[in-house]
Formats: C-alpha cells, sequence, structure tokens
C-alpha cells in the first residue's frame, strides 16, 4: 500500500512558521512531532531584534546615540564572526550596543538562541532552551 500523501504514520516533520502551516500538522498529525528549523526561527528573532533597534532609534534623544544606531541593523543580524574589521564593523556594532543596555541583551540573546542547535544531544538542547527562555522572560525586553 503506497503511503498515505499526509504522511499519518509520520512521527515528525518540518515546516515552516506560517499559522496555516502549524493548524494543519495538528489538525491531520497531531501526535507528529512539529520541528521548525534554526533558520526560521533565528529570522524571526532577527526580526524583533531589528524592530527593538528602530523603536530604540526613534527614541533616542541625543543626536550621537542616533547617528551610533542609524546603519547598524545589518551588523545586529550578523554573527559575530562574519563581522568585517576591513569596514569597521565590529567597532560599529559595539559603539551602538554601549548606548543602550537592552539591545546589547537582545542582541546577546540572538547569540546565545543560535546555540541550541549546536548541543549534542536533545535533553542539553532542551534544558539551553528552558535557560534561554527563561532568562528572555526575566529581561523585561517586550520582544
Amino acid at each position: 500500500m503506497p503511503p498515505h500523501p499526509l504522511g499519518r504514520g509520520s512521527r515528525a516533520l518540518a515546516t515552516d512558521l506560517p499559522p496555516a502551516y502549524i493548524a494543519a500538522v495538528l489538525a491531520h498529525l497531531p501526535h507528529a512531532v512539529h520541528v521548525f528549523d534554526h533558520f526560521h526561527i533565528i529570522k524571526l528573532y532577527n526580526e524583533r531584534l531589528s524592530d527593538l533597534r528602530r523603536h530604540m532609534y526613534h527614541e533616542a534623544t541625543i543626536v550621537a546615540h542616533q547617528k551610533a544606531l542609524k546603519g547598524t541593523r545589518w551588523l545586529l543580524l550578523k554573527t559575530p564572526e562574519n563581522l568585517d574589521p576591513k569596514r569597521n564593523e565590529p567597532q560599529r556594532l559595539q559603539a551602538a550596543l554601549e548606548l543602550n543596555q537592552p539591545l546589547t541583551l537582545a542582541y546577546y540573546m540572538k547569540e546565545d538562541l543560535r546555540q541550541i542547535w549546536q548541543q549534542p544531544d536533545k535533553a542539553s538542547a532542551a534544558a539551553i532552551l528552558q535557560d534561554w527562555v527563561d532568562r528572555a522572560t526575566a529581561s523585561g525586553i517586550p520582544c
């Protein structure tokens, strides 16, 4: 017998994040493990980080702070190892981070979030994820 087109015997599946996909999995494969990949989770977090930076820019009352934040969106989204020293990117990022504690915390939380996928097993990843969620909640930063 050919497999069911919805994969009813599946134990796990991966999808993108739109609510329609999540609803379809819940409706048709309620016992399957639903996996969201690293790329999509980090993408969502990066969108919130960009929103926070934009908010900080608009809330800045000192022109020097606005100047330091302007043009840092891509620096915040890059991984630290991809910052280009020839373009002064590490220094520009550091200058923006020194101005605002919530932005700094959100930036380093992004880097910590990336580490979850580097864990050797599910138990380690689950423990680090729970710690991350606890710290994110305690940070008081809405995003």
